[in-house]
Protein backbone atom coordinates (compact mmCIF):
# COMPACT_ATOMS: atom_id res chain seq x y z
CA UNK A 1 0.00 0.00 0.00
CA UNK A 2 2.39 2.34 0.83
CA UNK A 3 4.34 1.79 -2.43
CA UNK A 4 1.24 2.86 -4.34
CA UNK A 5 0.85 5.83 -2.06
CA UNK A 6 4.56 6.82 -2.70
CA UNK A 7 3.71 6.19 -6.78
CA UNK A 8 0.36 8.03 -6.66
CA UNK A 9 2.57 10.92 -4.68
CA UNK A 10 4.97 11.09 -7.92
CA UNK A 11 2.60 11.11 -10.03
CA UNK A 12 0.89 13.83 -8.32
CA UNK A 13 4.25 16.08 -8.60
CA UNK A 14 4.34 15.19 -12.08
CA UNK A 15 0.81 16.06 -13.51
CA UNK A 16 -0.89 17.41 -10.54
CA UNK A 17 -1.33 21.08 -12.30
CA UNK A 18 -3.22 19.34 -15.17
CA UNK A 19 -5.80 18.16 -12.73
CA UNK A 20 -8.81 20.77 -11.55
CA UNK A 21 -8.15 22.68 -8.38
CA UNK A 22 -10.23 20.84 -6.55
CA UNK A 23 -9.99 17.27 -7.78
CA UNK A 24 -5.70 18.35 -6.90
CA UNK A 25 -6.56 19.28 -3.26
CA UNK A 26 -8.46 16.70 -2.19
CA UNK A 27 -5.74 14.34 -3.84
CA UNK A 28 -3.34 16.06 -2.01
CA UNK A 29 -5.21 16.09 1.15
CA UNK A 30 -5.46 12.24 1.59
CA UNK A 31 -2.10 11.53 -0.13
CA UNK A 32 0.17 14.01 1.57
CA UNK A 33 -1.80 15.56 4.36
CA UNK A 34 -3.10 11.78 5.17
CA UNK A 35 -6.60 12.87 5.97
CA UNK A 36 -9.14 10.87 6.22
CA UNK A 37 -11.95 10.33 3.68
CA UNK A 38 -14.24 11.29 6.41
CA UNK A 39 -12.35 14.89 7.03
CA UNK A 40 -11.93 15.49 3.60
CA UNK A 41 -15.69 14.96 3.07
CA UNK A 42 -16.41 17.77 5.96
CA UNK A 43 -13.95 19.95 4.83
CA UNK A 44 -15.49 20.02 1.58
CA UNK A 45 -18.90 19.44 2.05
CA UNK A 46 -19.28 16.62 0.08
CA UNK A 47 -20.25 12.53 1.31
CA UNK A 48 -17.19 10.47 1.90
CA UNK A 49 -18.78 8.34 -1.33
CA UNK A 50 -17.77 11.31 -3.04
CA UNK A 51 -14.53 11.55 -1.76
CA UNK A 52 -13.61 8.15 -2.60
CA UNK A 53 -14.83 8.25 -6.18
CA UNK A 54 -12.99 11.13 -6.83
CA UNK A 55 -9.61 10.09 -5.44
CA UNK A 56 -10.38 6.55 -7.70
CA UNK A 57 -11.68 8.70 -10.64
CA UNK A 58 -8.41 10.82 -10.30
CA UNK A 59 -5.93 7.87 -9.34
CA UNK A 60 -6.94 6.03 -12.99
CA UNK A 61 -6.51 9.66 -14.74
CA UNK A 62 -3.00 10.11 -13.23
CA UNK A 63 -1.72 6.38 -14.63
CA UNK A 64 -3.73 7.46 -17.75
CA UNK A 65 -1.13 10.05 -18.05
CA UNK A 66 1.75 7.90 -17.04
CA UNK A 67 1.20 5.47 -20.01
CA UNK A 68 0.79 7.99 -23.00
CA UNK A 69 3.66 10.56 -21.12
CA UNK A 70 5.91 8.90 -19.59
CA UNK A 71 7.06 11.66 -17.31
CA UNK A 72 7.95 9.47 -14.26
CA UNK A 73 9.63 6.20 -15.87
CA UNK A 74 12.06 8.70 -18.00
CA UNK A 75 12.55 10.50 -14.37
CA UNK A 76 13.52 7.22 -12.36
CA UNK A 77 15.53 6.18 -15.49
CA UNK A 78 17.70 9.49 -15.34
CA UNK A 79 18.09 9.16 -12.04
CA UNK A 80 19.57 5.83 -12.06
CA UNK A 81 22.04 6.73 -14.99
CA UNK A 82 23.17 9.86 -13.52
CA UNK A 83 23.62 7.60 -10.07
CA UNK A 84 25.59 5.30 -12.18
CA UNK A 85 27.46 7.98 -13.86
CA UNK A 86 28.29 8.95 -10.61
CA UNK A 87 29.60 5.96 -8.70
CA UNK A 88 31.89 5.69 -12.05
CA UNK A 89 33.43 9.24 -11.77
CA UNK A 90 33.61 8.28 -8.00
CA UNK A 91 35.70 5.27 -8.88
CA UNK A 92 37.94 7.02 -11.35
CA UNK A 93 41.14 9.57 -10.66
CA UNK A 94 40.85 10.89 -14.19
CA UNK A 95 38.05 12.55 -14.41
CA UNK A 96 38.55 16.00 -14.64
CA UNK A 97 36.65 18.01 -11.83
CA UNK A 98 34.03 19.97 -14.11
CA UNK A 99 32.80 16.85 -15.73
CA UNK A 100 32.64 15.27 -12.01
CA UNK A 101 30.96 18.35 -10.75
CA UNK A 102 28.59 18.49 -13.71
CA UNK A 103 27.13 15.03 -12.53
CA UNK A 104 27.07 15.52 -9.40
CA UNK A 105 24.70 18.78 -9.90
CA UNK A 106 22.46 16.09 -12.63
CA UNK A 107 22.26 13.76 -9.53
CA UNK A 108 20.95 16.39 -7.44
CA UNK A 109 18.65 17.88 -10.15
CA UNK A 110 17.20 14.42 -10.64
CA UNK A 111 16.97 13.34 -7.28
CA UNK A 112 14.76 16.09 -5.98
CA UNK A 113 12.46 16.80 -8.79
CA UNK A 114 10.47 20.51 -8.35
CA UNK A 115 7.63 19.96 -5.70
CA UNK A 116 8.61 16.77 -4.79
CA UNK A 117 8.38 16.29 -0.83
Amino acid sequence: MFEKDLQIGYLLDFYGEVLPERRREIMDLYYNDDLSLSEIAETFGITRQAVRETVKKTETELYFYEEKLGLLRRFKEAEAHAQKALALCEGEGNIPDGLREEIKALCAVVTTPEGVS
